[in-house]
């Protein structure tokens, strides 16, 4: 009887975790493809964050902002990333190594498009978190400056700062 209990309570967190993740996967693999501009990375970086915040769901003293930890957890991954990529890339050029872009960072879409997320990956990853998440996630500075853990005006700054400098690109 005992047996039953356990099995019929782990199919109703499974079932609560499987509901989840259908709500909340998809947009969390979107905001990752914004900020990295390549869907693989996107979509490891979603899963592992997913996992994460997943785990911890029972620690949640609101878990209605599960969505709000989520994407907090996506752009940790996403910096960890690129701060991951700077030290190999400066490793390598410390062996004298030359570093090339892999083939698969290049995007097979419409050359606008292409030409849009080449000029937006030329941003540090900070500025393009925060247009990103106000842009494209149509969030307030308010909610930008809590997912980033900062001050409204380091969002205004940052959201400043980068948009001038994509215009800089897009005027050359």
């Amino acid at each position: 009887m005992m047996e039953l209990a356990v099995e019929l309570e782990g199919r109703k967190a499974e079932g609560r975790l499987a509901d989840l993740y259908r709500r909340h996967a998809p947009d969390a693999v979107r905001l990752a493809w914004l900020i990295t501009g390549n869907e693989a990375q996107a979509e490891d970086l979603a899963h592992d964050a997913f996992i994460r915040v997943a785990g911890r769901f029972g620690d949640l003293r609101d878990p209605d902002a599960f969505n709000a930890y989520l994407k907090r957890t996506v752009i940790n991954l996403a910096n960890s990333l690129f701060r991951r990529r700077r030290v190999e890339r400066a490793f390598l050029e410390t062996e004298g190594r030359a570093v090339r872009p892999s083939a698969e960072t290049v995007e097979h879409d419409p050359v606008e498009r292409e030409q849009m997320w080449r000029t937006l990956m030329v941003l540090p990853p900070r500025q393009r978190a925060a247009i990103v998440l106000r842009y494209y996630e149509d969030m307030t500075e308010v909610q930008t400056a809590d997912l980033l853990q900062c001050p409204v005006g380091t969002v205004k700054s940052l959201v400043s700062r980068g948009l001038e400098t994509l215009r800089r690109e897009v005027e050359r």
